[in-house]
């Protein structure tokens, strides 16, 4: 899935040394919003690149999950190579259908590419998709109160606050309150989200490209 120099692919084991180059570089960036396991859980993180990529591929098979991981072409910036970069990686987990049909997504991006408009492109294209082709009825994104960045992307669409939910997710080593955000399908309007994206820009003057308020991460 693609738009102009922004594309959403599906997680691959063949991206392991790339995804850990970028992941690793950014550890002080990503560290304060990213999901931890707390202590005494039976479950425990994915100890690899591989592993996560395996887990999450299984949640795939079993209709749950879409890990994606966002790509961005760089050419335009003078970047020699003239191909896609890994800018980051965005997840739609927790697909439930039945009476509810929605989900929750989530995402992170490279400090260096921050700020972009990288990554309010790629949660409206992949809310355009699930709450479009995929047929779910609700989109749903939690943040932490402090991550003033990752707040205003969410805005910038038009996802709705619906409160705070205490202590909800463990994140960076505690229990953690975060902030709900949520948009219904038939909140979208024509065009989608993309679309709305695209005339916010173009009123404010800016492209896709132009650093305006610096994108952030949410938790994987």
């Amino acid at each position: 899935m693609r738009h102009g120099r922004v594309a959403l692919r599906p997680i691959r084991r063949r991206d392991a040394r790339t995804w850990t180059e970028v992941h690793d570089r950014n550890a002080h960036w990503l560290g304060p919003w990213e999901a931890t396991v707390p202590p005494g859980a039976e479950s425990r993180s994915p100890s690899s690149y591989v592993q996560l990529a395996g887990d999450l591929r299984s949640q795939a098979r079993a209709g749950r999950t879409l890990p994606w991981l966002v790509w961005y072409d760089p050419v335009a910036e003078g970047d020699p190579r003239g191909r896609g970069v890994l800018a980051g990686q965005l997840t739609v987990s927790g697909i439930t259908r039945g009476s509810a049909q929605w989900a929750q997504l989530g995402y992170w991006i490279d400090e260096r590419w921050a700020g972009r408009g990288i990554i309010p492109l790629a949660v409206a294209m992949a809310t355009d998709y699930c709450l479009g082709p995929l047929g779910l009825h609700r989109m749903e994104i939690v943040i932490r109160p402090e991550n003033v960045n990752s707040r205003r992307v969410v805005e910038k669409l038009g996802f709705r606050g619906e409160g705070m939910r205490p202590a909800y997710l463990h994140i960076d080593g505690d229990w953690r309150d975060h902030l709900v955000y949520a948009l219904n399908a038939d909140e979208i309007g024509p065009g989608g989200l993309v679309g709305r994206l695209e005339a916010s820009d173009r009123s404010a003057g800016l492209g896709h490209d132009t650093p305006d308020t610096p994108d952030a991460v949410t938790d994987r």
